[in-house]
C-alpha cells in the first residue's frame, strides 16, 4: 500500500517533465504527436484502445457483407460488394499498423479480440437479413462512420490521422453505394420499397448508437477532446448525423422510425427521440443477436489462416538468414 502511494505521488524526472511540457505545447498549438515523441501513458493507452477497437470493427464488419456476395442480385453488385469488403480489410490493416506505433504488437491486439478482452462497434452484432440491409449498412452505418471519422483526420496523433484520410475517402464511396441500393429499391416495386423501409427501420437506432453513449455517460470522451484525439463529443456527432440524413431519407422516399423527429427552429437542428441505451449496453456486454456468431467466425478464420502465418514466418526467417550469410 505504501509503495503504491509512493508511486502515485512520485516526482517526475527532468526528462518526463520536459516531455510533458513539449507534449502540452504540441496539443495547445493543435499540432501532431508522432510515435517517437514523448507522450503521457494515459494518452498512449487511450489511443491504443480507440485505434485497436476501430481496427477490430473494420475486420468484424466484413462478415455481414461478405455473407451477401454470392447472393447479390447482379454481377455488378457482386463486384462492388467484393471491392467494399476488400476496402474494409485494408482499413483494418492501416489501423492495426497505426496502433502498433503506440507500442503494442499486432499479435497482442488480435489476441485481445479473440479472447473477448477487446470490443468492437456494437452495430456489427446485428444480422443482415435482406439485400436491402446492404443498402442500409452502406448509407446509415458507413454514413455514421464518415461523420465520426472525418474529424479524426485532424486527430492529434499523426499515424492515426493519416490513416483516416484514405479511409474516409473510401468510406464515402461505400455510403454512396448504400444510398444507391436503397434508392433503386425504394423506387421499385411496393415489395422492394417495403424491404428498403424495413432495413432502415432496423439499422437507424443502432447506427445512431455508433457514436457512443450520451456525453454524460461517456467516461473517455472529455479527456480525448482535451488531448485533441476527438474534435466533437458523442452527442454533437450524433446531432450532425441526424441533421445530415433527414433530407437524404426524404430523397429516398422513405422515413426514419422516430415519431419524435422534427425540426427545431430555435435550435436550428432536428430533435429526435431517446435511443434504447439498455439494448446498447446489452450488446456491448456480448448479448446482441450476433455477438457469438461474429466471434466464432473470427476465431475460425484465425485458426484456418494459421498455416499462412507460419509459412510467412518461415520465409522471413530464411530471407533473414540469407542476408546474414551475405553480410
Amino acid at each position: 500500500m505504501a509503495n503504491n502511494e509512493a508511486q502515485l505521488h512520485a516526482v517526475p524526472s527532468e526528462e518526463e517533465a520536459a516531455g510533458q511540457q513539449r507534449f502540452d505545447k504540441i496539443i495547445q498549438e493543435d499540432s501532431r504527436i508522432e510515435p517517437r515523441d514523448w507522450m503521457p501513458e494515459g494518452y498512449r493507452k487511450t489511443l491504443t484502445r480507440q485505434v485497436s477497437q476501430h481496427a477490430h470493427s473494420e475486420i468484424i464488419g466484413m462478415q455481414p457483407e461478405a455473407n451477401w456476395i454470392t447472393r447479390a442480385p447482379s454481377l455488378k453488385r457482386k463486384s462492388i460488394l467484393i471491392a467494399k469488403v476488400q476496402d474494409e480489410a485494408g482499413h483494418g490493416l492501416y489501423l492495426y499498423s497505426a496502433a502498433e506505433t503506440l507500442g503494442t504488437p499486432r499479435d497482442t491486439l488480435n489476441d485481445q479480440l479473440l479472447e473477448g478482452k477487446a470490443k468492437y462497434s456494437s452495430i456489427f452484432n446485428y444480422p443482415a437479413r435482406t439485400w436491402a440491409d446492404m443498402g442500409a449498412i452502406g448509407w446509415l452505418v458507413d454514413g455514421a462512420a464518415i461523420c465520426n471519422q472525418v474529424p479524426l483526420c485532424r486527430t492529434s496523433y499523426g499515424p492515426y490521422g493519416r490513416a483516416m484520410v484514405r479511409i474516409c475517402k473510401e468510406e464515402s464511396f461505400h455510403q454512396r453505394q448504400g444510398w444507391e441500393i436503397l434508392y433503386e429499391l425504394s423506387h421499385g416495386t411496393e415489395e422492394q420499397k417495403q424491404m428498403a423501409q424495413d432495413a432502415v427501420n432496423r439499422f437507424y437506432g443502432p447506427a445512431l448508437q455508433m457514436f457512443g453513449p450520451p456525453d454524460a455517460d461517456s467516461p473517455n470522451s472529455k479527456q480525448s477532446m482535451a488531448w485533441n484525439i476527438k474534435r466533437f463529443s458523442n452527442d454533437e456527432l450524433r446531432q450532425r448525423f441526424v441533421d445530415m440524413i433527414v433530407p437524404q431519407v426524404e430523397a429516398l422516399g422513405l422515413t426514419l422510425p422516430d415519431p419524435d423527429l422534427k425540426w427545431n427552429e430555435e435550435r436550428g437542428h432536428y430533435d429526435f427521440g431517446e435511443l434504447d441505451w439498455d439494448e446498447f449496453k446489452s450488446v456491448i456486454r456480448g448479448n446482441g443477436p450476433c455477438n457469438a456468431q461474429r466471434m466464432e467466425r473470427r476465431i475460425e478464420a484465425h485458426e484456418e489462416g494459421a498455416w499462412v502465418r507460419e509459412a510467412a514466418a518461415v520465409y522471413a526467417a530464411k530471407q533473414a538468414q540469407k542476408k546474414a550469410e551475405v553480410a
